[in-house]
């Protein structure tokens, strides 16, 4: 609840309609969740980028010291878990963003960056 919390007060200051919001508070929270459960803890980091055509956004990156992703195309294939989750948490945050990037290896954690930019 805590990351779900900061990610909406983040949105509504970035200025996101509430669909936009309920799209960036659902990615945050699946993502928060997976390095919760994978992770057993994690980090997040809050930022508030400038696009070059003077568009803002606003930017979560999500960390933790898990065992990392072995199959990450796997991961992101809609049905796929490695635990009682319905597999949509990855994919489904890729989608719901306007940027996705994820760095992970085995033994050292995962990393995912999302972002969703607001509309000139």
């Amino acid at each position: 609840m805590t990351v779900r919390h900061a990610v909406r007060a983040a949105a509504v200051e970035v200025g996101f309609s509430i669909v936009d919001q309920t799209r960036v508070i659902t990615a945050a929270s699946e993502i928060a969740r997976n390095a919760y459960i994978h992770g057993g803890h994690g980090t997040l980091l809050i930022e508030f980028p400038y696009g070059d055509d003077g568009i803002t956004g606003l930017r979560l990156t999500i960390s933790d010291d898990g065992p990392g992703i072995a199959d990450i195309e796997a991961a992101l294939t809609d049905g796929y878990s490695t635990g009682i989750g319905l597999g949509h948490g990855l994919g489904g945050a890729r989608r719901l963003m306007n940027d996705f990037a994820l760095r992970t290896a085995p033994g050292e954690g995962t990393t995912v960056t999302i972002t969703r930019w607001t509309r000139p």
